[in-house]
């Protein structure tokens, strides 16, 4: 029997914001993959770890994952990714995959579910609270109401949009194109609401375009809604 790769989302930075599921699912489990190349350095880790102290007895399965647009160099690290985790799962155990937010959102992890489902593994989906959902409760406010639809955008994928929907955008995605993406919503004349490192112990909000400085971090979450709506 092989093992089953389970894509764990553990939220946005909170560790009281982790399922009960995912806490679960470390716990019962041995191998524990994270997108990295020093397990205990990366930001998943530190998130889970706070939720799940057994975790540190845990066997941890490096994974990296670069930052790069480069798509050979990709093709060559999910692929790499794909076989080690395969490896493992040919010895018929489990692994838990730990991902930021929720696996079904932006995740990286979907570039390896695809290889090792092609392969002829089993996978499993476990939900966690995305960073846009947490961004909005940090700030105390709905992303959208009654009719409004909702816009989620990679930003830094999409620096020729105008934002001229009808509705609320959130902007994933942005920080090493912020200063681009400020003066798109400059020109939006949207009510701008920002928050970076959310829930961890570096958070910070923004509370408009002109305050939301050019080099904010990777994880930055940006909230653009229709001006009435704050109103």
């Amino acid at each position: 029997m092989k093992g089953t790769l389970y894509g764990v989302g553990v939220g946005p930075g909170d560790p009281e914001l982790m399922t009960l599921k995912a806490v679960r699912l470390i716990r019962e489990n041995m191998i524990i993959a994270v997108p990295g190349a020093d397990p205990k350095e990366t930001v998943a880790y530190k998130i889970a770890v706070q939720a799940v102290p057994e975790l540190t007895e845990k066997e941890l399965l490096p994974i990296y994952m670069p930052m790069t647009h480069d798509p050979e160099e990709l093709e060559k690290n999910h692929t790499k990714g794909a076989i080690a985790l395969e490896e493992v799962l040919d010895e018929g155990k489990n692994i838990v995959f730990l991902t930021l937010g929720d696996p079904c959102v932006y995740s990286t992890f979907s570039y390896l579910q695809k290889r090792v489902e092609k392969d002829g593994y089993h996978t499993e989906l476990v939900s966690g609270i995305t960073s846009f959902c947490a961004a909005a409760a940090r700030l105390n406010i709905p992303l959208s109401e009654w009719n409004e639809q909702l816009h989620v955008i990679p930003a830094v994928h999409r620096l020729d949009s105008t934002l001229n929907e009808s509705g609320n955008y959130i902007l994933m995605k942005s920080g090493k194109k912020m200063n681009q993406v400020k003066e798109i919503l400059s020109q939006s004349g949207r009510d701008v609401l920002m928050v970076e490192n959310c829930g961890m112990e570096n958070e910070h909000i923004y509370r408009s375009v002109e305050e939301i400085p050019d080099d904010a971090g990777y994880y930055s979450l940006i909230i653009a809604k229709e001006s009435k709506t704050l109103s």
